[in-house]
């Protein structure tokens, strides 16, 4: 039981952590943010299993991650109000070619980040986009202007 709480403890910690951190870092793994989550994923495996080594307590424990995700999903799912805080929203960054600054800011970005992300998906101006969202998964679409 205690490696029930302590799972479920850690899913807590690290959900919250991710919902702090932001979806710009999230979608944009560099190779020191792999090397970080690794050495994350060791100290909460010893924070969580501590000196149970064995393949009952592994089970238990991804039992109750994979039981936590999956509630966490469905209840996203089934109550609409929840969704913004445990999913978060799609956040507007350009209307009609209108850079939304304050959105920007909020989200950690500035205008070369979002120019670099238009320069790739092949749009060359601000002015050619008719919007521009972060997405919830930390990624930005956008949707060109028709003339």
């Amino acid at each position: 039981m205690d490696l029930v709480i302590r799972a479920a403890a850690i899913y807590i910690v690290v959900f919250g952590f991710t919902r702090v951190l932001g979806r710009r870092e999230l979608s944009s793994l560099q190779p020191f943010d792999l090397i970080l989550l690794v050495v994350i994923g060791d100290l909460i495996q010893n924070g969580v299993t501590q000196s149970d080594q064995s393949v009952t307590g592994v089970i238990v424990v991804l039992s109750t991650i994979g039981i936590l995700q999956v509630s966490t999903s469905f209840i996203s799912y089934r109550f609409r109000p929840l969704r913004r805080v445990l999913q978060g929203e799609p956040i507007v960054l350009v209307r009609e070619g209108e850079v939304i600054r304050r959105n920007l800011r909020r989200e950690r970005l500035d205008e070369a980040d979002l120019a670099e992300k238009a320069r790739l998906d092949g749009i060359g101006s601000m002015k050619d986009i008719r919007w521009a969202v972060l997405e919830t998964n930390g990624e930005i679409s956008f949707i060109k202007r028709t003339t």
